[in-house]
C-alpha cells in the first residue's frame, strides 16, 4: 500500500488562498422539507454552482497553478469522464497554457462539448477495454505535458478539500459530512479539512451500488479492483480507489453508503422540484443516501457536498421525467 500523502489542513488552507477570487464560493442550501424527511438538519454545499459546474475546478486549478513556468509553457494533460476534463481545460486557459484531455468515447456529450469549448484538445478511448491511466501517462510523456490526474495528486486533493472548508466556515461544527466517492479525491481532501477542524465529525462516503470499489477496499484493508461499473453516475464509474487517496480515506472515512440508480434519480428529482437545483447523478448520490435512509446512527447536523450539476437537458429529462 502506498504511504499516505502529506496532506494537512494547512495544505487545504493554502489551496483556498490560491483559489480566492478564481473559484466561486458556492452557496450552502437548506430545506425544511428535506430536514423533515431525513429527520436531521441538513446543509448542502452546492458545487453545481462552481465554475465548470462541479467541484473539480478547485483541485485542477490548485495543481496547475503550482507548475513551474517552463512546464506551463509546454502544457498539461488529464484523463476524465467529464468534470475534471472541463476543470483542467479551464484551469489551463486561466493560467495561459494548453490542455490535452483523454476522455472516454461514451462521455456525456455536454461534457465533451464544454471541454472543447474551454480550448482543450480531446483524445478519446474505450473505458471498458483500455486503461486510461496508462494512456494518460503515455500521452503526457509523448507530448511533454504535465499530467494532472483527477484525484491521485496531493495538490488536487487539497484543492477539493476547500469545498468542505468553506462549508464548515459557514455552518460551524457538524456531526457528519456526507460526500460522493469516485476516485476518492473529494472525500480525502474534505475529510482532511473536516476532521482537523472538528475531530468528532463522522465522514460518510457514498457510492453507486454498482460501483462499490471503495467500500470493498475499506472492508478488505487494501485496494480492490472491480469490473468497470455501469451506472448512471458516470463520475463514479471507477474500478479501483486511487493509490494516494485510499490511504487517506482508510484513515479518515467512517463508513460508505451505497445507493441504487433509482434512488439517485429520486434524489435528482427532489433537488429539482424542492431545492430548485439541477444535479447530475454523481452529484446527487449523497442526497440519495439521506433520502433512502442509508446512514446509520443518524446525526443531528449533517453536511452534504453536492458535487456537480453537469447534465444536458435531454439526459436529465430522460432520467427524471420518466
Amino acid at each position: 500500500m502506498a504511504a499516505a500523502p502529506p496532506l494537512t489542513l494547512a495544505d487545504v488552507r493554502e489551496a483556498a488562498a490560491r483559489l480566492e477570487g478564481v473559484a466561486h464560493r458556492t452557496p450552502v442550501l437548506t430545506s425544511r422539507t428535506l430536514n423533515s424527511l431525513v429527520g436531521a438538519e441538513v446543509f448542502i454545499k452546492a458545487e453545481n454552482f462552481q465554475r465548470v459546474g462541479a467541484f473539480k475546478f478547485r483541485g485542477a486549478y490548485n495543481a496547475v497553478a503550482q507548475l513551474p513556468p517552463e512546464q506551463l509553457a509546454k502544457g498539461v494533460a488529464a484523463y476524465s469522464s467529464g468534470n475534471h476534463a472541463q476543470a483542467t481545460a479551464l484551469a489551463a486557459r486561466e493560467l495561459g497554457t494548453r490542455a490535452v484531455i483523454l476522455m472516454p468515447e461514451d462521455a456525456p456529450r455536454s461534457k465533451r462539448e464544454a471541454t472543447a469549448g474551454y480550448g482543450a484538445e480531446i483524445v478519446t478511448y474505450d473505458r471498458y477495454t483500455e486503461d486510461r491511466t496508462a494512456l494518460g501517462h503515455a500521452l503526457a510523456e509523448d507530448r511533454g505535458l504535465a499530467l494532472i490526474p483527477p484525484y491521485d495528486h496531493p495538490h488536487v486533493m487539497a484543492g477539493q478539500g476547500t469545498a468542505a472548508l468553506e462549508l464548515l466556515e459557514e455552518t460551524g461544527p457538524l456531526d457528519a459530512l456526507v460526500v460522493p466517492v469516485g476516485g476518492g479525491g473529494l472525500i480525502a481532501g474534505s475529510a482532511t479539512a473536516a476532521t482537523a477542524l472538528h475531530p468528532g465529525i463522522r465522514i460518510v462516503g457514498v457510492e453507486p451500488e454498482a460501483g462499490d470499489d471503495t467500500r470493498r477496499s475499506l472492508a478488505a484493508g487494501a485496494r480492490v479492483t472491480i469490473p468497470v461499473p455501469r451506472t448512471i453516475a458516470d463520475g463514479q464509474a471507477l474500478a479501483t480507489p486511487g493509490e494516494l487517496t485510499f490511504p487517506v480515506n482508510q484513515r479518515l472515512v467512517d463508513a460508505i453508503a451505497l445507493v441504487t440508480d433509482a434512488e439517485i434519480v429520486t434524489a435528482m428529482r427532489f433537488a429539482f422540484e424542492r431545492l430548485k437545483i439541477v444535479l447530475e447523478p454523481s452529484g446527487a448520490t449523497p442526497l440519495a443516501a439521506l433520502l433512502a435512509g442509508r446512514l446509520d446512527r443518524l446525526p443531528r447536523r449533517i453536511g452534504v457536498i453536492a458535487s456537480g450539476g453537469n447534465i444536458d437537458a435531454a439526459r436529465f429529462t430522460a432520467l427524471v421525467g420518466g
